[in-house]
């Protein structure tokens, strides 16, 4: 991206109608090059949304002491797993980033002093959900980091301090799982939507009723929700984003549910849009 369009973008940074905000269920990163009920959802629910200016992304796989956000021109493609097919590797998402988005953001955020960084990039839990929404990768995209030494309360107040990003035309996205429980997966199944253990049925219909519902105080506290909770959260990563998601949704705002369904027994899909409708 030229520093002209750069300089653009924030000058153009006239008030917008208020963006929706999603949380996105990433799951497998070979959701990158499958055509299935999950990518195809991605690409429904992009059909519904304005086409923002920018995207700012919180992935479930970028955690540092200190929160950070990227500040580069052009954000590398982070292939950050392993052990899956060289075509997954070969897949590039070659957006554009915003060093003056960056900027902007954190001069937001008040409670906590923001670190800029160009040692990062967009890792699995950003490209490979966004390719899905916007594949022409031409909308600016950064990531802001989750402080892993930090509690659920402290994630989603620093979520509500991006509010205005939304009146300035930028789409946030959490991008996580709230059943996800590795060590316990069938790995035999990952194929087969729908398949899900007990526990961790129940855990997404409890999670999912308490985010349609707007109860936030009993997702911030979802260590004392039973023991369904306790073994899809075993560390909270992945259900993070979900929280900066949460912290954003306004008092008018409605919840819309899809993706929903399990796989390999103890991961989920269930992703959430936030909006007006």
């Amino acid at each position: 991206m030229k520093l002209n369009t750069l300089h653009a973008l924030t000058n153009d940074m006239a008030p917008t109608e208020r963006m929706p905000v999603l949380f996105l269920g990433h799951g497998n990163p070979m959701n990158a090059i499958d055509d299935n009920i999950f990518t195809q959802g991605f690409q429904s629910i992009a059909k519904t949304l304005p086409k923002p200016r920018a995207i700012l992304c919180i992935s479930a796989h970028w955690e540092t002491k200190g929160t950070f956000i990227t500040a580069m021109e052009q954000p590398k493609t982070i292939h950050d797993f392993g052990g899956f097919p060289q075509a997954l590797f070969d897949v590039q998402y070659p957006a554009p980033g915003s060093p003056e988005l960056a900027l902007e953001t954190k001069k937001l955020i008040s409670s906590v002093d923001v670190g800029l960084t160009d040692e990062w990039g967009l890792d699995h839990g950003c490209w490979t959900v966004v390719k899905f929404l916007y594949p022409n990768a031409d909308i600016p995209v950064i990531e802001m980091s989750m402080d892993y030494t930090k509690g659920p309360e402290y994630h989603y107040a620093l979520g509500k301090e991006l509010s205005a990003l939304r009146r300035k035309g930028v789409l946030i996205i959490g991008s996580g799982n709230t059943v996800h429980n590795l060590r316990m997966a069938a790995w035999d199944k990952m194929m087969t939507p729908g398949y899900g253990f007990d526990w961790a049925i129940t855990a997404n219909e409890k999670i999912k009723q308490l985010v349609t519902d707007g109860d936030h105080q009993s997702l911030l506290h979802y260590d004392k929700l039973g023991k369904e909770i306790q073994l899809s959260i075993p560390t909270p990563e992945h259900y993070n984003p979900l929280l900066y998601i949460l912290g954003l949704q306004e008092k008018d705002e409605k919840v819309t549910i899809f993706n929903d369904a399990l796989v390999a027994g103890s991961l989920n899909m269930m992703s959430v849009k936030i909006d007006k409708t």
